[in-house]
């Protein structure tokens, strides 16, 4: 428990969305019916900058590269973007631990 308590709370975020986004079934482009988190759709409001991010990540994950760009063109960037900032939280991670043990090394 005390290792799980020291992974931070976004890498374990990240992790979860983009396995989540990995394991769901496209969805086609033109299909209007989902659901959605967005509070801009929820509203009424029929445009928002971020709308289809989700959908195109899922599209890249089951290797649909032109229905991804079909839903938004920036999902292949987010992916990378996202990408990188797990692999930057996990070495931070690691680069703690060796500190942590090298100063209980010293002190012992």
């Amino acid at each position: 428990m005390k290792t799980l308590h020291r992974i931070p709370v976004e890498l374990i975020f990240w992790i979860t969305a983009l396995a989540l986004l990995a394991t769901a079934e496209p969805i086609a482009e033109a299909h209007i019916h989902h659901f959605t988190l967005c509070p801009l759709a929820n509203l009424g409001i029929e445009w928002c900058p971020g709308c289809g991010i989700g959908r195109a990540i899922t599209q890249l994950f089951h290797g649909n590269i032109k229905e991804s760009l079909a839903h938004h063109w920036f999902g292949i960037p987010a992916l990378m973007i996202i990408g990188h900032r797990i692999i930057e939280l996990i070495n931070r991670r690691i680069d703690n631990n060796r500190k942590l043990k090298y100063k209980e090394e010293r002190y012992v």
